[in-house]
């Protein structure tokens, strides 16, 4: 017995159906960008009302950031400044997420680490006080480079840690057990399967450790660094200059969402999509 055909009017109405359901969500997409564009808009109106009754150097208008804002991308000073900073989260994010990782890692591979680490350290790490680090950065290194970066790993590692342990707990255990029956190697089981299955939440760990790591780098570098974006901002502080402190503020956001969408985002869709 052949199959019945399906009526053309039927294959006409699932068609139409398909193309209302993508009209309607782009229609609920276009108003969400609407929405979000507005309220932009709004702040930045109600910023430059607030800023025309009082003088620059405590509310400075939109259009004055703006100006100062462009300049400081051409200036080879705030480059400097910019590249020192940057450079330092990059690495205290990569130190922290490879330190985070391998303590969320030890309980996973070694049971008797399990009290240690979510017990003692993990507790240790989360409520220690960031100013305590500080502080004793610079009492143990003085203002240098390894200061603001010691402060930047000890800060981060808990989010990572506490990411990645999260990640693990997700694991099938079945799939792994699956991978353990064809291979004997722990390596190959780890490395083919496990850390596949762990990439999105590693790279949520860098995610939420690159957005901290940047604020965690202009506080410590307020405490004595020679050059950096919160060095920058300590001088303007010094000089009334609230202009300067706004520009470099939206400077900092700028160079956040490039870094998310040029590294990040590419790296989260490549392994979702693996």
């Amino acid at each position: 017995m052949q199959p019945l055909e399906r009526p053309a009017p039927d294959l006409a109405r699932d068609g139409g159906r398909r193309a209302r359901r993508r009209t309607t969500r782009l229609r609920e997409r276009l108003l969400d960008h609407v929405f979000a564009e507005g309220l932009v808009v709004a702040a930045v109106l109600g910023w430059w009302g607030l800023s025309r009754g009082m003088p620059d150097y405590v509310m400075p208008g939109p259009q004055t950031v703006l100006i100062a804002l462009v300049r400081l991308f051409v200036d080879f000073d705030f480059l400097r400044h910019t590249l020192a900073s940057t450079l330092r989260v990059v690495g205290a994010v990569v130190a922290s997420t490879l330190i985070g990782g391998a303590l969320a890692l030890l309980p996973h591979r070694y049971p008797i680490w399990d009290v240690i680490v979510h017990e003692r350290v993990k507790p240790f790490l989360n409520s220690f006080p960031s100013v305590g680090w500080a502080i004793l950065a610079l009492i143990w290194f003085g203002s240098s480079n390894p200061s603001i970066v010691f402060v930047e790993v000890a800060i981060l590692t808990p989010f990572c840690l506490v990411n990645i342990s999260e990640g693990l707990k997700e694991i099938d255990r079945e799939l792994l057990e699956m991978g353990r029956s064809f291979t004997r190697n722990r390596r190959r089981v780890f490395f083919k399967i496990a850390l596949p299955l762990l990439m999105p939440y590693v790279i949520a760990a860098l995610r939420i450790a690159y957005g901290v790591g940047w604020k965690i780098a202009l506080v410590a570098e307020l405490f004595g660094a020679e050059t950096g974006l919160g060095y920058l901002m300590l001088n303007a502080q010094t000089t009334a200059d609230a202009t300067t402190v706004f520009a470099t503020c939206f400077a900092i956001v700028l160079m956040f969402s490039a870094g998310e969408k040029l590294v990040i985002d590419p790296l989260a869709r490549r392994f979702h999509s693996g």
